[in-house]
């Protein structure tokens, strides 16, 4: 040791206990503990700051610190704020001479960490030289998770039918200067917190947040930085970069400050949240976790050593193996208990349903218990029902209570809309939550969660200007990103100055969010199309950091019009009369001979159900308010003109226009009855690629 550095504190240490994973404030001093089953000699390392290449370091060899599969020990004098890692010594699976295991004694962060400290120089892949490896890795930190007072927050809990979902990304959508934020805010927890007023005048009733768990922005192509966050590296820690405050506590807190503003408001937070795969990639990939600690409990590994990749990021979560099982419920707790989240939506759900070989299991047991877990019986659970290695669970994950992406709603929507044959039968069936899908289950609309665009692919406007992806930026000579976008420029490949094209373009952008709010099931509109954000045809943006990827502040007329489009449907159908369950039979044959929803075409009462049809009428009721809805999509290229229907039961009863897409700003949306009356038998045109929708008190 140099003369010129301290000697190492004394400790008072006991043998702890592993009743609580991770790091524990008791009352005199911090118990840790840990799951490394294999390990002979493990170390605590504690350092005095980030950049600390000298920490002090206990070791624990004695089966005093150890019970069965974890290690563990308590240290007095010590508190929050305290700054650890550890480092596997020596392992029952390795010979000392064995030179395959590149995980031993790499310091590692604590699984069950509530934070990651990053020293200036962090180093994603460590050094060899000790002292270097101590000053450029990231540490834990002791967290006392009871300092914060939560005041008087309520959550919002809306049933699902009165759900609208915004996802978000909580940098990108105050980042960009136009948001006329302090610099010092602008792409954070507190810049998200000054613009909630934004999201409360739209309609909004949730946010769903991109992966917020702390990710490493260095996993990306060389030159580039993860901006989507599904990097993870810490289950249980706030992502520092998102915090003004770089405090110790300032993440935790400045996040339960924004969580708090938006029930204050009325919104509630959805997480993304990845439990598939992390950060530490394959073999070729960065030790920091979990491989240290036991990989082929926390990966799947095959029989050759090789880690199977089913989430295309290099490695796959063992999520049914107990000890990853434990850690995934132990996190959604912690989110639901100590930051009060109230839903998740979990990224590649389907590799929850993979065994410890990679083989899917037809009832998961991890889906089943986060289904049954009484600490989440009031939050919702949303599920991307497909994954990287070809599984496709749409209608089949375990469990009642879990919603899904409905993946078929977006494609059939983005289909029938640009125009294609053969479509009309699948999309009428997404417009009615898709029970050809969810019957087996016999379960409510809002199973399906609607939506034509999110994160990953084409912005709704791009869906209208691109027929192929542009995504020569990411690096990837444009080999990535999703090749079937079932988009249209109609015309000419990009945005363009012609008024005609762009109100052709404007009108189909129209559709799709008129039909994403409008259809049963729960919508979800991603943050951005509401004012036509634009990607210019990136459809793979996760590592592009920056204005393309940023929501902009500034808007002209073209995208006020379609904010002002957004909204009034929002507020209609969430505050007025329109999102409440129909009066009619969830399965569609029964739907067809059911009054109480009729199928129309050009005349009443003869829908054209060809495959060359792209037109269809729709004639609900809406029992609660004793409402009718007459809706007519023709997405045929050539104007209709069509013949209205009479009112059921109430034939001398008027239609009053609601919407018509075809229209410019005020005219597009209608007040109820104060337009023009529609009478049964009246003919009227309904423009090429436009959607037009007429309601009547029956009363």
């Amino acid at each position: 040791m140099s003369p010129m550095q301290p000697e190492p504190k004394k400790y008072v240490i006991s043998a702890g206990h592993c009743r609580h994973l991770g790091a524990t404030i008791e009352k005199d001093g911090v118990n840790f503990a840990v799951w490394c089953p294999d390990a002979k000699k493990i170390e605590l390392l504690l350092f005095k700051f980030p950049e600390d290449d000298n920490p002090d370091i206990i070791t624990l060899s004695s089966l005093i610190y150890r019970s069965t599969y974890y290690w563990h020990v308590k240290v007095r004098g010590i508190g929050a704020g305290q700054l650890y890692a550890w480092r596997i010594r020596s392992c029952h699976r390795f010979g000392k001479n064995d030179q395959t295991n590149v995980t031993l004694n790499k310091v590692l962060l604590d699984p069950y960490g509530k934070r990651v400290v990053f020293p200036k120089d962090y180093q994603r892949f460590q050094s060899d030289d000790e002292c270097t490896c101590f000053r450029t890795c990231a540490k834990s930190a002791v967290i006392n998770l009871d300092d914060y007072d939560w005041g008087m927050d309520i959550l919002p809990n809306h049933p699902l039918n009165r759900t609208m979902i915004y996802e978000m990304h909580v940098k990108g959508f105050t980042a960009d200067p136009s948001s006329a934020l302090d610099e010092s805010i602008r792409g954070t927890y507190k810049g998200l917190i000054e613009k909630i007023p934004y999201l409360v005048d739209l309609g909004i009733t949730a946010v769903e947040l991109l992966p917020v768990y702390q990710f490493d922005t260095q996993d990306a192509m060389p030159g580039k930085s993860n901006y989507w966050g599904y990097s993870p590296m810490a289950f249980f820690a706030p992502h520092e970069n998102y915090s003004s405050d770089k405090s110790l506590m300032g993440p935790i807190n400045e996040f339960r400050d924004m969580v708090k503003a938006l029930h204050k408001n009325g919104i509630e937070v959805i997480l993304d949240v990845v439990y598939n795969h992390t950060s530490e990639g394959d073999a070729n990939g960065p030790v920091y976790c979990f491989k240290g600690f036991d990989k082929k409990s926390y990966y799947i590994i095959d029989n050759n050593d090789n880690y199977q990749n089913f989430s295309g990021c290099g490695n796959t979560f063992n999520a049914n193996r107990p000890v990853v099982r434990n850690l995934i419920m132990d996190s959604l707790i912690f989110w639901r208990e100590k930051m009060h989240i109230d839903g998740f939506r979990f990224d590649l759900a389907s590799i929850l349903t993979r065994d410890r070989y990679g083989a899917p299991i037809s009832d998961s047991s991890t889906l089943l218990e986060i289904d049954t877990q009484r600490h989440l019986a009031d939050t919702k659970l949303i599920a991307e029902p497909w994954d990287a290695g070809g599984l496709y669970q749409l209608g089949a994950i375990s469990g009642t209570k879990w919603r899904e992406w409905n993946g078929q709603f977006r494609d059939d929507v983005r289909s029938f809309i640009r125009g294609d044959n053969g479509k009309i039968k699948k999309f009428v069936q997404r417009l009615l939550g898709s029970p050809d899908i969810y019957n087996v289950r016999k379960v409510d609309p809002q199973k399906s969660i609607n939506f034509v665009t999110c994160h990953d692919g084409f912005t709704l406007w791009d869906l209208v200007c691109y027929s192929d992806k542009h995504n020569e930026a990411n690096g990837e000579d444009n080999r990535d990103g999703n090749n079937a976008n079932y988009s249209s420029n109609y015309g000419f490949e990009g945005e363009v100055d012609n008024d005609d094209l762009n109100a052709l373009r404007l009108r189909q952008a129209k559709n799709m969010m008129a039909l994403t709010l409008l259809s049963m099931g729960t919508p979800m509109i991603s943050m951005g199309d509401e004012v036509l954000r634009t990607q210019h045809g990136n459809n793979n943006a996760y590592c592009q950091d920056g204005p393309l990827s940023y929501f902009k502040w500034d808007h002209n007329d073209m995208q006020k019009e379609m904010y002002a489009f957004t909204k009034k449907i929002i507020n209609a159908n969430f505050k007025g009369r329109l999102r409440r369950k129909p009066h009619f039979e969830r399965r569609l044959e029964n739907i067809l001979r059911n009054a109480r929803l009729q199928w129309h075409g050009v005349k009443p009462f003869q829908p054209d159900w060809s495959n060359t049809s792209h037109s269809i009428g729709m004639l609900v009721f809406y029992a609660e308010h004793d409402l009718y809805a007459y809706t007519f999509i023709n997405c045929y290229w050539e104007d209709l003109t069509i013949e209205i229907p009479p009112v059921p039961n109430h034939i001398h009863h008027s239609w009053y226009r609601f919407i018509d897409t075809s229209k410019g700003l005020n005219e597009d949306i209608c007040t109820f009855f104060i337009k023009k009356r529609y009478k049964a038998g009246d003919q009227i045109t309904v423009k090429a690629r436009s959607i037009v929708m007429f309601v009547c008190l029956s009363a």
